[in-house]
């Protein structure tokens, strides 16, 4: 009888030491024991700590609730105050730490590794690609103005909520959180 695939267990950990100590400081020692597996077991599922990254990050955004911002049911700027409430929720439950993974490995990790750079900034472009079709039908509906640049809207909006978290972890508070939300939406989309 053959032995059980230890992948999953492997790429959670994993998942769970990048968000929680960063590239650099996670070995693949400290995977396989979050992960309780043997060390070898690691290399039998992935080739490398980067490629066990990637996965990381593809995990990741599958938290991210992308699928908030696409709600029908809701106004479009409903959905994209609601999806980054959700993100600024998830900041202050974890008492400010961790962070957003994407944007951590893009601090850490970007300038000494093409592949994660890579992944990096696809992550990025996909999430400023959801925000900016928001800002369209927001458009569309006459909600905001229709000379907005809305791929320039978003990426600022996405650039912002990486320095919100980046702010409100150095801060250990609220208060770059609502200053995100009382800005965008109170006076850039408004």
């Amino acid at each position: 009888m053959g032995r059980a695939s230890k992948r999953e267990e492997i790429a959670q950990a994993a998942l769970r030491q990048f968000h929680a100590q960063g590239f650099n400081a996670t070995g693949i020692n400290d995977i396989t024991t979050a992960a309780g597996v043997p060390k070898g077991s690691f290399y039998n599922h992935f080739s490398s700590k980067e490629e066990s990254a990637l996965e990381a990050l593809s995990r990741y955004a599958a938290t991210l609730r992308f699928d908030m911002l696409a709600t029908p049911a809701m106004p479009p700027l409903e959905r994209l105050r609601a999806h980054f409430e959700f993100l600024g929720r998830d900041t202050v439950e974890n008492g400010f730490v961790h962070g957003c993974l994407v944007g951590n490995l893009g601090a850490e990790v970007a300038d000494h590794n093409e592949e994660i750079r890579t992944a990096v900034k696809g992550g990025f472009d996909q999430w400023a690609e959801r925000i900016r079709q928001v800002l369209v039908e927001a458009q569309d509906r006459g909600d905001v103005s229709g000379g907005l640049d809305t791929a320039a809207t978003a990426l600022f909006l996405l650039s912002a909520w990486e320095g919100t978290l980046i702010t409100a972890r150095a801060d250990k508070s609220t208060a770059p959180v609502d200053a995100f939300f009382r800005t965008v939406f109170d006076v850039v989309l408004r």
